[in-house]
């Protein structure tokens, strides 16, 4: 097979990676009612499946962060798409083949989790170790891909299944199949450069050592937490303030959300040489903290859901950009520091929706003081990003 040499083909198949890593992720959320009526499984075990998922990807940031260097990356970005593809591809089998459909579920779940939680630790240092120029840039619309796979998968399937009935779903989970399982050819052949030369980069002690390191750990938290905790509410948002059904509460809600996420992510790449990153950080960061108060104190329920939409837009930049920014700040810190912050981002993600319930029950159910309680990620963040801004004086100084 005849090996490609520009890097621009890799920049390709880590943004065809993305898309794969979205598709896998929130497909089959698309699918619980199916399962529920086709299956009889209940919705507590269903909600569990997106739980099962997210702590295999947690468990992958551990062990790549471990062995990722040592064992090179294309043998496990390959790997990580085949896993994708299989668990696509038996998602529709795996649930036949067992007395108890939901086993077969689950154990689809671990195949392509495992490929994704592989994805989110390589595919940032991959693109960040591609002699280019505006690295920052790269790494912004790298994850707007993921926000573009989300909203084409969610398009497509809808589509898909107003032509075709909610029952092609098996189908339909086999073609979403074929976009990993193409990137597994890309990936063979485009050239994959290295972060830092073998035994170079620092050890995880050394790593745990440095307190720029844990500065970005608590950013990498807050920045997932500000995401994922408006994201996660923004259906019900629609929902309860418009009073539309489901599937139109999904379109102004999350769909929306991812849209504006993309797009944000999209404007810093083509500003990257013209503007501070830090500085489109603490915008950004900023009108987080502005959007969040709009949904919560809107006096028209139309204001407060595009309070909702417009925090996709300002979370933006947070994950990618303190990617970038740590790499720049700690360049040998390797595969384990990118592995490190993926696991801190997906803690971030995975405590700020129950945050956010907790606290609202607290209030009597009132989601909106939920969500004002949240108000404290991106804070955090803005403190962060000061604070690196006030080192980056020092330094001059």
């Amino acid at each position: 097979m005849k090996k490609l040499t520009h890097y621009k083909h890799t920049l390709k198949a880590c943004y065809i990676s993305y898309m794969s890593h979205a598709v896998v992720n929130n497909f089959i959320s698309l699918l619980f009612v199916m399962f529920y009526t086709q299956y009889g499984i209940s919705l507590q075990k269903l909600g569990l499946l997106a739980t099962i998922n997210f702590a295999v990807q947690l468990s992958m940031d551990l062990l790549i962060a471990n062995i990722g260097d040592r064992v090179g990356y294309r043998p496990l970005v390959v790997g990580s798409h085949i896993l994708m593809a299989a668990g696509l591809i038996m998602l529709p089998v795996l649930p036949e083949a067992f007395p108890d459909p939901y086993i077969g579920l689950v154990l689809a779940i671990l195949l392509y989790a495992t490929g994704g939680g592989i994805i989110e630790v390589l595919i940032s240092p991959i693109v960040e170790a591609c002699p280019t120029d505006q690295k920052s840039g790269n790494m912004s619309l790298l994850h707007s891909f993921y926000c573009w796979g989300h909203v084409l998968m969610v398009l497509i399937s809808t589509g898909f299944f107003a032509l075709f009935g909610i029952g092609s779903w098996k189908i339909l989970s086999l073609l979403w199949a074929l976009v990993p399982l193409c990137n597994v050819f890309y990936f063979s052949i485009v050239p994959i450069g290295r972060l830092t030369e073998e035994g170079q980069s620092h050890s995880i002690g050394t790593l745990f050592k440095n307190k720029m390191f844990w500065l970005f750990f608590f950013l990498m938290m807050a920045a997932g937490a500000s995401e994922m905790g408006m994201s996660q509410w923004s259906s019900a948002f629609a929902e309860s303030g418009l009073k539309v059904d489901k599937a139109v509460g999904d379109l102004l809600g999350p769909c929306l959300f991812a849209i504006l996420m993309g797009s944000s992510r999209v404007i810093y790449a083509k500003l990257s040489g013209r503007i501070s990153l830090k500085a489109y950080l603490l915008g950004s960061c900023l009108l987080c903290i502005i959007t969040y108060l709009v949904a919560v104190f809107a006096p028209v329920p139309i204001l407060a859901l595009m309070g909702c939409a417009v925090t996709g837009f300002a979370v933006g930049i947070m994950w990618p950009g303190t990617i970038s920014l740590s790499a720049a700040a700690i360049p040998m810190g390797g595969t384990a520091m990118f592995a490190f912050l993926a696991l801190a981002g997906d803690v971030g993600c995975a405590l700020a929706p129950g945050y956010i319930g907790i606290l609202s029950g607290f209030f009597g159910d009132r989601l909106d003081r939920g969500i004002l309680c949240a108000i404290l990620f991106p804070v955090v963040m803005v403190l962060g990003v000061l604070i690196l801004m006030r080192k980056k004086g020092r330094a001059h100084e």
